[in-house]
């Protein structure tokens, strides 16, 4: 893919003349208020500045006294020109490594209106299902895809990487198994990635992973599951019906980590005994991007749905009868389970789902049949020339794969020729190496190929006399699949943009609107930041390429590495977990590891504020913890007395505190410090969840102030888009004492010396978008980060300001303030109107908003966060919508309006209620359509009316309607 925008190739020396000079401060372009709107705003504060806003919100012991340490603030055009210098260090070669990783097409029409979409890349998780009913059909035809060429009966929504997929399928398995086993056999067939995670992940869980030959495995020592490779990860083709067989005797299940291209031409896992089935969706249109991100999936049996991880659409139905999408089965996630849960996989990858999705509806199934059969027969000629030179081609029966035994080759010869012609083979540790072809392979690449491993450009034969169309696929498919009409009718360009564009229009996106959730931070996602996500140098790297072919990215790295470590003031950065939760997930690893290297394994105990996010205790129980509640007082900061009651009745066994900073109740709690200094007196270590890192950034830093580890939501604080519920980056930061145990990697040399394993399956994790990170601070610099915490919190505290008459606010700090949050009391109207929480949210529908966070962490309150980006006016608007409702909230309190029928119990309207039938409702239709001024000028209609949540439950289903029901 290339740039939809003209990159400019000037030096920054050159970027700094007057014109460049001239077109501006990115700071006053990415923070909604001007200067005269933030003397308003403070005016009705009644605070002099936004210095002593600061003063009275943070407190003195740990604010920051000095200037954040970062290079100058550069103009958007400097800073593209300063990144595309660092992308030109990279070398794109044509990769053949293959590893689960594969070069691939990005149709056009899917990058430029999905990728380069701000409609599709800044929605919110559709917990909103109203107003997400675009992006939730295509999740459904993403696991409608998963579905159909899996051969199981269900699938989620899409998981972060293939190996970490893996590793949830054996938590699944580990779970539901009838035997009492605890080892996990793992086939030495899998991608080593993908072995790294899962001991990784085995490890603190007590689990024993076997790795070993499936062939000859025995069954001698009981285990509760397996997991393997389909096609293997040198190319063999085995066929596995033996072995789960076998397997399902003992009371295991079996996973089988599966190429989804594969499953065009091979046996579904499913057809052939299954009960999981994981893999990545990347080679469905999703550039390398040297490593991510990328949308894993996870099929099983429907008896297994409530222990699935991660999220699962669903169909139900609207309050018309109509039929209606929503994420289903929500009692399985972990921030209603919390330490009960097996997974903490809130983030999803639901952009790049989108993206395989549409992938799979452009092609159909005859197109991605051919893209496999073409990808399977160049193998098969290239195979075949090979085996001519004198070559062992190690399995007859293959997909897209070969592992070529060199012989009397020198391994070292073939890849120098190989680096001649700026291609990259897989590196085997004996005399082998490895061939993988995909979409992108041509004619010519073969020559290529023939030519290094005959060591001469003249080929004693040509291409066309090995055309011999033949099959080396071993189990060959005989099961049809995409039939659904949605596969077989947008194959054009026009169709595609059109339903493309069609389903756009029923999601709000912060194309539309604010998007005010509490701990979300859904701010601005400049053009400037993502227009490099897309650049070739970046976007087509294989994860596993040589480092003297990524200096880009690495000095990248390093960048971002130090500013995020002069941010938060830790001595030690990874950037590899891919999620918020991974990080909350890799960083109590360390503190794990930390306690082990001490010779104090028995410290287990977890405390963790009730306030904490629902991903907290169940990160702690991956992680082999026992989790300790700890009480919150009246004003919603942590209870230092309970605190330290718990710290000492666990002291010996006390291994970390989970704290959330400023608090979850959005507040800055005064007595972080001596928090800190109670859990350390105890021998214990401060993990500090970074989601509200917005309101510290150049104020304060948590390794100044007590925390250990922090992980850092690259997606919240420094610009990546939510993407509609993923992707995200959450890497995280150490003191010094814990540097030595950052994530290490198989494949990549890397972390500290005694360094965990991996936790994500790439290196650094979702790398094509921390571009977008370093655009943001390298744009920002020190003054205009700092000036966005400011301005957060200036924004939040407004808001508050605003809505307190009408809404108590319930948590505020010692000087009635709160941080970039607030929480918002709306249960007395429960007995006052018979106005429910989600009565309000569904009625900001009608003003064009979306809820706030609904009933977390407090029931029955919303959870307001408006970040920096965005304008007085659009406050204003906002809380006008807020002040309107409570007034219809006030008429049904009157008696003068029913308390079952109206405004807010009917809410949202739709058109079509609107217009169709009788109206019998006591208001006019106007009152439901437009009831501000604003939604005349630019009204967003929800594309069905509320959505009855307990009949999609009752009645489950996850895949595309059936047949009859496109016969309108």
């Amino acid at each position: 893919m290339v740039a939809s925008v003209p990159v400019p190739q000037s030096s920054p020396e050159q970027t700094l003349g007057a014109k460049a000079q001239r077109s501006d401060n990115f700071a006053k372009r990415h923070i909604g208020p001007n200067t005269e709107d933030i003397q308003q705003m403070l005016g009705v504060l009644e605070i002099a500045d936004l210095d002593t806003l600061i003063d009275q919100t943070v407190p003195q012991g740990i604010r920051l006294h000095q200037a954040l340490q970062l290079p100058a603030a550069q103009s958007e055009y400097a800073a593209l020109a300063r990144l595309k210098q660092l992308a030109t260090k990279n070398q794109v070669f044509r990769s053949f490594i293959g590893m689960g990783y594969y070069d691939c097409i990005t149709p056009p029409v899917i990058a430029r209106n999905i990728l380069e979409n701000p409609g599709w890349y800044t929605a919110y998780t559709p917990y909103q299902p109203e107003i997400a009913q675009g992006r939730l059909e295509a999740l459904l035809n993403f696991q409608t895809v998963i579905i159909d060429l899996t051969g199981l009966e269900i699938a989620n929504a899409s998981l972060l990487d293939e190996a970490t997929a893996a590793a949830e399928a054996m938590s699944l398995s580990y779970g539901v198994a009838k035997n009492k086993a605890n080892a996990y056999f793992v086939s030495r067939e899998c991608h080593p990635q993908t072995i790294d995670v899962l001991q990784t992940r085995a490890l603190p869980l007590g689990i024993k992973i076997i790795v070993g030959d499936h062939q000859n495995f025995d069954f001698d020592q009981p285990i509760f599951g397996a997991v393997l490779q389909y096609p293997a990860s040198d190319g063999t083709i085995y066929d596995y019906r033996a072995f789960i067989a076998k397997a399902h005797a003992e009371g295991a299940l079996v996973t089988v980590a599966a190429d989804i291209l594969s499953l065009t031409l091979l046996t579904p896992p499913g057809e052939f005994g299954a009960d999981i089935a994981v893999g990545s969706s990347q080679r469905f249109g999703i550039p390398l991007g040297f490593g991510g991100p990328h949308a894993a999936y996870l099929a099983t049996k429907e008896e297994y749905k409530r222990q699935v991880p991660g999220r699962i659409v669903g169909l139900s139905k609207d309050i018309h009868g109509q039929p209606a999408l929503r994420l289903a089965l929500q009692t399985r996630e972990q921030h209603i389970r919390r330490e009960k849960a097996t997974s903490n996989i809130c983030t999803a990858q639901v952009l790049l789902a989108v993206m395989a999705s549409m992938y799979a509806v452009y092609h159909g199934p005859k197109g991605l049949k051919a893209i496999a059969e073409n990808i399977h027969q160049l193998t098969v000629i290239l195979a075949t020339g090979l085996q001519r030179f004198g070559y062992t081609v190690s399995s007859e029966y293959f997909f897209d794969t070969l592992r070529v035994e060199l012989g009397t080759q020198n391994q070292e010869s073939i890849l120098a020729a190989a680096t001649a012609r700026n291609i990259n083979l897989r590196v085997f540790d004996t005399n082998a190496v490895g061939i993988s072809l995909d979409e992108t392979t041509t004619p010519e690449d073969l020559i290529d190929l023939w030519q290094i491993f005959a060591q001469t450009d003249d080929l004693p034969f040509s291409l066309e006399e090995l055309k011999q169309p033949s099959s080396h696929l071993l189990l060959p498919r005989t099961s049809k699949y995409l039939t659904h009409p949605i596969f077989n009718r947008y194959h054009s360009e026009t169709e595609l943009l059109r339903y493309l564009h069609q389903l756009e229009t029923k999601d709000l996106s912060l194309t539309t609107s604010m998007i005010p959730l509490g701990s979300c931070t859904m701010k601005l996602n400049a053009t400037s930041e993502m227009i490099p996500v897309t650049w070739t140098e970046f976007g087509k790297i294989h994860p596993f390429a040589p480092p003297s072919q990524t200096q880009g990215y690495q000095i990248l790295f390093q960048q971002l590495e130090s500013w995020l470590s002069e941010i938060t003031g830790f001595a030690g950065i990874s950037l590899q977990p891919n999620a918020g939760s991974q990080g909350e997930y890799a960083g109590l690893l360390v503190i794990r590891q930390y306690h082990e290297s001490r010779n104090e394994a028995h410290r287990n105990v977890c405390l963790i504020p009730t306030s904490a996010h629902g991903t907290n205790p169940a990160s702690a129980v991956m992680c082999g913890m026992k989790v300790v509640g700890v009480a919150c007082d009246d004003q919603g900061n942590i209870d230092l007395d309970d605190l330290k009651v718990k710290a000492q009745k666990y002291s010996r066994e006390l291994a970390a505190l989970m704290v959330t900073y400023p608090s979850t109740h959005g507040v800055f709690e005064e007595g972080i410090q001596e928090i800190c200094a109670v859990i350390h007196n105890h021998g214990g270590q401060v993990y500090m969840d970074g989601a509200n890192m917005n309101a510290q950034v150049g104020i304060c830093r948590p390794g100044d102030f007590g925390a250990d580890v922090c992980h850092l939501n690259l997606h919240k604080t420094f610009c990546i888009p939510h993407g509609g519920g993923g992707p995200g980056m959450g890497p995280i930061g150490v003191a010094p004492h814990l540097v030595p145990f950052l994530p290490g990697h198989s494949v990549v040399k890397m972390g500290g010396k005694q360094g965990i394993g991996a936790v994500a399956a790439a290196p650094w994790g979702s790398a094509s978008i921390l571009v977008i990170s370093w655009m943001y601070i390298a744009m920002m610099g020190a003054d205009g980060l700092t000036e966005a915490t400011k301005v957060a919190i200036l924004n939040a505290n407004y808001i508050a300001q605003r809505l307190k008459s009408y809404y108590p606010v319930l948590y505020q700090g010692k000087n009635g303030l709160v941080a970039h949050e607030c929480i918002l009391d709306l249960r007395s109207l429960k007995k006052s109107a018979n106005i429910e929480i989600d009565d309000i949210a569904k009625r900001l529908i009608d003003y064009g908003f979306h809820a706030p966070t609904v009933s977390w962490p407090v029931a029955g309150t919303i959870m307001v966060e408006p970040t920096e980006s965005e304008s007085l006016a659009e406050l204003d608007r906002f809380c006008d919508a807020l002040i309107a409702i409570r007034q219809e909230i006030a008429v049904i309190e009157s008696g003068k309006m029913d308390a079952e029928d109206n405004l807010l119990k009917n809410a949202p309207h739709t058109a079509a209620s609107l217009i169709t039938g009788e109206w019998h409702h006591p208001y006019a239709r106007e009152q439901a359509a437009y009831p501000a001024p604003w939604t005349r000028e630019n009204k967003f209609w929800p594309a069905v009316g509320r959505i009855d949540a307990a009949f999609g439950d009752r009645n489950f289903v996850c895949s595309c309607l059936p047949m009859e029901a496109y016969s309108s």
